[in-house]
């Protein structure tokens, strides 16, 4: 073991090691989760609950001042943060697999030191990649319906009912999913990996993209199930993120742990 005293290098972190995803890691990632949730529901509720608010003001405010042609996309864009606001829960998964009891203190704190952390560049990534779709959204919107804004009833009459609305759709999913599979991929592992391991948001991204290329079958379709879930979610006022959140919070953790071995440097 090399002297650090003596040469004045600290060692590398241990470099992370992508395994073969399955199916039924998928199923025991969500299993792990829900005895998760079970055994400590008040966490998964708190976290649940803001992601739930801030769902309800992306639904409120754009309709009250008269964007609601907004309310959509932004609804679609919220999702991308999503993985951010689970970190107290990959916090609480990791601190049961250690068998050490959650504790508010405990959980609250670790999240608060994430920003000193590369996680904490990576929200703003993402954050910054929800700012860009809604730039592009807008940018469709003019495009197809001027600059005019347009009541609720009259947008969604111009969406559904003219060709232009049609094609706002077509082009607009289409520009949604490129970005939604862009984040998936740099994110999918290394918000839980960043949580855990001090390495930098180069080398975190990086190894999410590997998971992804090493199982893209498995991985792509963990993505697509996702996405039905969170949006069928959101149906009802944004009212089951309160159970989503909590429950893809925890499974994401497990499946990172069930995907991601570390070996020590040569």
């Amino acid at each position: 073991m090399t002297d650090t005293s003596v040469t004045g290098i600290a060692p590398r972190p241990p470099e992370p090691i992508v395994k073969i995803a399955t199916v039924e890691d998928i199923k025991a990632a969500l299993e792990a989760a829900w005895g998760d949730l079970r055994a400590v529901p008040a966490y998964g509720l708190f976290f649940g609950a803001i992601y739930w608010l801030g769902g309800l003001m992306l639904l409120i405010l754009p309709a009250r001042f008269g964007y609601a042609w907004a309310v959509f996309p932004l609804a679609a864009g919220f999702a991308l943060i999503g993985p951010f606001v689970a970190v107290g829960l990959y916090e609480v998964s990791r601190l049961r697999e250690t068998g050490i009891r959650p504790t508010w203190g405990a959980v609250l704190a670790t999240v608060w030191r994430q920003g000193g952390r590369e996680l904490s560049w990576l929200a703003f990534l993402t954050i910054f990649i929800f700012i860009i779709w809604m730039y592009q959204v807008r940018m469709l919107y003019a495009l197809f319906f001027g600059f005019a804004s347009l009541d609720p009833v009259l947008f969604a009459k111009a969406l559904f009912l003219t060709t232009d609305g049609w094609a706002f759709l077509a082009v607009g999913t289409t520009v949604g999913a490129a970005m939604a599979l862009f984040t998936f991929s740099i994110t999918v592992i290394s918000f839980p990996l960043l949580l855990d391991r001090d390495l930098d948001i180069v080398t975190a991204m990086i190894t999410s993209v590997r998971t992804v290329q090493a199982s893209p079958v498995v991985m792509l379709g963990w993505g697509a199930v996702t996405a039905v879930v969170v949006f069928l979610a959101m149906a009802p006022f944004f009212a089951g993120l309160l159970v989503v959140l909590p429950l893809w919070g925890h499974a994401t953790w497990h499946l990172y742990r069930r995907l991601i071995i570390f070996a020590p440097p040569a």
